[in-house]
C-alpha cells in the first residue's frame, strides 16, 4: 500500500535515527516525518547486543546528545543505561507516533520527474510489502550486519562438543557459570566480555592472534561529578563535554604525529597495571602505530584486575584447528573450553544493504565519493548519517543533523525543491572512506564509498573543524548544486 507523501523518511531507530528525529523536531519543526524500524524497539546496538559487560567505549559525555544531557554519574556506561536514556529521549520529544516498527526497508528509489523518493521493504509482522513516498531520506542505519558478525573459517569446528558462539548472537540463557570459557579476539568487544565473563566463569582465556592498543578510563569522573554537584547542570555539561572532546582530538592528533611517544606511554600504562611477571611486550605490544586501528577502552583497569587475580589468562599465538575438547593451537598446545566466544569482529554493511536506485537505475555505493562525511555523490536529497571512528559517534550525528536540517530551511527560504552533490574534478584522488587498517574495514573495501583527499570530498575526523565548517561555512559551496 502506498502512502501520502512525507517530508522526511529516517530509516532506522537507533542511536542516529532517534538523534535525527529529535533535530527535525528542534529545527525543522513543520516538517512531517516517519522513522521506520526494521526491529520492534528503538535502540540499534543497544536493543541488539545482550553479552554480558556490554557498555560504551567512550565518555557519555560526548556520546549522549548534545541537545539531551547525561546525567548519570557513570562516565563510561552500560547498555541498560543507554538504552533506557534512548527510551527516554524518544518520550521527551513524543517520537513514538512518528515509528514504525518491524519495517525492513530493501530498496529505495529516486524519481527524477517528481523529484521524489520511493522506499520499499517488508512489514515483518504483517509480512506485507510496504511502500512510502518521500522529499528526503536520512539513512539512519548504523555500518554493520545487523543479522550476522564475522567469525571466521575456523577448521574443525564441527568436531568441539562444547557451545560457540559470536556476541551477537548472545542470549541469556547462555551458562557460563564455573566454566572453561575462551574469547577469540582482542578487540573492543573482547575487552568488554572478559571481566565480566571472569566473575561467575571458572576460567577466562583471552585467544588473540595479535594485540590492541588498550587504554584505561576511570568509570566515574571525579571532576565531572564534583561540576555537576556544585554548578548549574547545563555548565557542568558543557565543561564536561568540552572537556572529553578536546582530549579525544588531543590524544589522536598526538598519536598521528609521535606514535612512537604514544605507544611507549601506553605500554608503560598497562606495565604498571600488571604484575612484573605478566609480558606485555608479547601480550600488548601491537605491532600497528595508535589509531592505525581503534584504541580500546578498559575500564577502571577491569581487565588487568581479571589477569592480575588469575581469571583471565591472555595467550597470543594462531588457531590451527578445534578439536572435541576446545582449540588446539600451532604451536602444539590445546585450550579446552566448555564455551568458546568469537568476538572476531562485525560484517560492514553499507546503508543495511539497502539497494539504491536513480530512475530505477541501481547504483554501486562503492563508485561513489563520499560529501563531508554524510551525503553522496549523485545522490540526491538523501543523507547517510555516519559518526565518527575516531572519537564518540555521536559528535557527528548531531553536526551532520544539524546540516542537513540547515539545507532544509535554505531550501524553503530560497524555494527549493531538490540539491544534489556534483564532483567536479576528473582527477579526484579517492581513498577508503574509514581512515582504519581494521580487519572489518578491510573485509569490507568493495562495498563501501570512497572519500576524496581534500574537503569537502575528505572525511576530518575532528569535531571542532566539523562543527566551524558545517554550522557556519555558507552551504552553497559550488559542490552541491540546487534546483528549483
Amino acid at each position: 500500500m502506498k502512502n501520502e507523501l512525507i517530508d522526511v523518511i529516517i530509516i532506522g531507530a537507533g542511536i542516529s535515527g532517534i538523534g535525527a528525529a529529535c533535530h527535525l523536531k528542534r529545527n525543522c519543526p513543520k516538517k512531517s516525518f516517519l522513522i521506520l524500524e526494521g526491529r520492534n524497539k528503538i535502540g540499534g546496538t543497544w536493543n541488539l547486543f545482550k553479552y554480558p559487560g556490554i557498555r560504551s567505549d567512550s565518555d557519555m559525555y560526548t556520546f549522549a546528545y548534545k541537545f539531551s544531557p547525561w546525567t548519570h554519574k557513570n562516565t563510561i556506561s552500560d547498555g541498560k543505561t543507554i538504552l533506557k536514556y534512548l527510551n527516554d529521549t524518544s518520550l521527551k520529544f513524543d517520537l513514538e507516533n512518528h515509528i514504525k516498527y518491524n519495517h525492513w526497508i530493501d530498496e529505495i528509489n529516486w524519481d527524477s520527474s517528481k523529484n521524489e523518493w520511493t522506499v520499499f521493504g517488508v512489514d515483518k509482522q504483517n509480512n506485507s510489502k510496504i511502500e512510502y513516498s518521500c522529499k528526503f531520506l536520512m539513512s539512519c542505519t548504523g555500518y554493520y550486519d545487523y543479522d550476522n558478525g564475522y567469525t571466521p573459517d575456523f577448521k574443525g569446528l564441527e568436531n568441539f562438543h562444547g557451545k560457540f558462539i559470536h556476541p551477537q548472537k548472545w542470549t541469556n540463557d547462555i551458562d557460563y557459570l564455573n566454566k572453561d570459557v575462551i574469547v577469540i579476539g582482542s578487540g573492543a568487544t573482547a575487552i568488554t566480555l572478559i571481566p565480566s565473563l571472569s566473575e561467575k566463569a571458572k576460567h577466562v582465556t583471552m585467544l588473540q592472534r595479535s594485540p590492541t592498543y588498550l587504554m584505561n578510563l576511570p568509570k566515574k569522573d571525579k571532576f565531572t561529578n564534583f561540576l555537576f554537584r556544585f554548578t548549574p547542570s547545563k555548565f557542568a555539561h558543557f565543561v564536561s563535554r568540552w572537556k572529553y572532546i578536546i582530549r579525544q582530538i588531543y590524544f589522536y592528533g598526538i598519536s598521528k604525529g609521535r606514535p612512537k611517544e604514544v605507544k611507549k606511554f601506553i605500554k608503560n600504562e598497562i606495565k604498571n597495571s600488571l604484575s612484573k611477571e605478566f609480558d606485555v611486550e608479547k601480550h600488548f605490544n601491537p605491532k600497528y602505530d595508535p589509531w592505525d586501528e581503534r584504541v580500546c577502552v578498559v575500564v577502571d583497569n577491569d581487565l588487568y584486575e581479571s589477569i592480575n587475580q588469575g581469571k583471565c589468562t591472555v595467550v597470543t599465538e594462531n588457531i590451527k584447528s578445534f578439536n572435541k575438547n576446545g582449540i588446539l593451537l600451532e604451536s602444539g598446545k590445546e585450550l579446552k573450553a566448555d564455551l568458546v566466544i568469537s568476538a572476531t569482529g562485525l560484517k560492514l554493511k553499507f546503508m543495511g544493504g539497502i539497494k539504491i536506485k536513480i530512475d530505477n537505475k541501481t547504483i554501486d555505493p562503492s563508485k561513489l565519493v563520499s560529501y563531508k562525511g554524510m551525503m553522496l555523490q549523485d545522490i540526491p536529497n538523501a543523507t547517510v548519517v555516519f559518526g565518527y571512528t575516531n572519537a564518540s559517534w555521536t559528535l557527528k550525528i548531531d553536526l551532520v543533523c544539524e546540516y542537513f536540517c540547515r539545507i532544509l530551511n535554505h531550501m524553503d527560504k530560497n524555494k527549493l525543491n531538490s540539491f544534489v552533490p556534483k564532483v567536479n574534478d576528473d582527477h579526484l584522488e579517492t581513498e577508503s572512506s574509514i581512515g582504519l587498517n581494521s580487519g572489518y574495514v578491510k573485509r569490507a573495501h568493495k562495498i563501501l564509498p570512497k572519500q576524496g583527499k581534500k574537503y569537502p570530498w575528505k572525511l576530518n575526523q575532528n569535531y571542532i573543524k566539523d562543527m566551524f565548517l558545517l554550522k557556519f561555512k555558507k552551504i552553497e559551496d559550488g559542490y552541491i548544486y540546487f534546483k528549483k
